[in-house]
């Protein structure tokens, strides 16, 4: 018999799995079928800055013009159907009905809200606050070192307000990641979520408009959380959540490995089914039988790079062998 308990935000996991921010984990119903089909935690659905504002105040916000008319349109249907109030309520429901951690997702633009809102969630109950950081810099002026500042701003300002545990989810286009992930360890974070997948998008030729892209992810978008993981790892004092292209077990496996506390999953399970989380539970539980490991903490991290007598192979090395063939 495995042990497939981590800790993760201070919290005792069950299994490494944590079903991430979606519509996988915006009612009761769900959060409980995950639980039953072996997540170790979830992150509830995002709650988006337009939805607190339409339900703080919808009439005035209904005559705002900022939005696209179809966008505003999408936003108020947002704000009714899991609005602040209701994310709230969901929570305290949730808490009620499951033993697994619940971990809330913020995602703001304006410094306020994020302060506002992450004190509310911690009334309601919620185990931690994942910070969802992926507003797109397209300002010409701003530099690199502005979005950087400004992110860590907006951390610094909820850790020192918040007293749970927080973690930040980031994107990977930073032009020196580890520096900001110790920045990011400075300013509070007890977590980083590696890494945040922005909406595709796609442009429709024949009718002359932009379209949505494929929104799920593929099983090769791992590689880039899983060097950055096994990077990190062992430098940074974090835990670190692999998120992105873990569609099966031994995926999993490859990213505790590199030295990932938990493991995200989504869009595998929009595409089989929320019970395909009973599949990779028995594909870590089979590989670790098969290497004789009886506990997670017994292999993870085992190969990061802090922990190799190679660590050029997680860098230059691999490009050129790539382009020689050097085997």
């Amino acid at each position: 018999m495995v042990n497939l308990q981590v800790q993760y935000l201070g919290k005792t996991l069950s299994s490494p799995l944590i079903v991430s921010s979606s519509s996988l984990t915006q009612s009761v119903e769900s959060i409980k079928k995950c639980e039953e089909a072996g997540a170790g935690a979830v992150v509830l659905k995002s709650l988006f800055e337009e939805q607190i504002e339409a339900d703080i105040n919808r009439e005035e916000y209904n005559g705002l013009s900022r939005f696209h008319p179809e966008a505003q349109d999408y936003f108020e249907q947002m704000g009714r159907h899991l609005g602040a109030t209701e994310y709230l309520k969901l929570i305290e429901s949730a808490k009620k009905t499951v033993r697994i951690p619940i971990f809330a997702s913020l995602n703001c633009v304006s410094e306020p809200w994020w302060i506002r809102y992450a004190e509310q969630l911690v009334t309601a109950g919620v185990d931690g606050i994942e910070l969802n950081l992926s507003r797109m810099p397209r300002n010409p002026s701003e530099t690199s070192q502005m979005v950087e500042d400004r992110l860590i701003r907006i951390v610094e300002k909820v850790t020192q307000r918040v007293s749970l545990p927080i973690a930040a989810k980031i994107g990977p286009y930073f032009t020196s990641l580890l520096h900001l992930a110790l920045r990011m360890q400075r300013a509070g974070v007890k977590g980083l979520v590696l890494f945040n997948r922005f909406y595709q998008l796609d442009i429709d030729p024949q009718n002359l408009r932009l379209a949505p892209g494929y929104q799920f992810s593929t099983p090769q978008e791992v590689y880039t959380p899983l060097r950055w993981i096994s990077i990190l790892s062992g430098q940074i004092e974090c835990d670190l959540s692999a998120s992105t292209g873990v569609h099966d077990g031994i995926t999993a496996v490859k990213l505790l490995l590199a030295g990932a506390s938990s493991v995200q999953v989504c869009s595998v399970l929009y595409r089989k089914g929320i019970g395909e989380l009973r599949n990779l539970r028995k594909g870590i539980e089979s590989w670790m039988e098969e290497k004789k490991f009886t506990s997670i903490d017994q292999f993870r991290g085992k190969l990061s790079q802090t922990e190799s007598e190679q660590p050029e192979a997680y860098e230059r090395l691999q490009y050129v062998k790539a382009l020689t063939g050097i085997s």
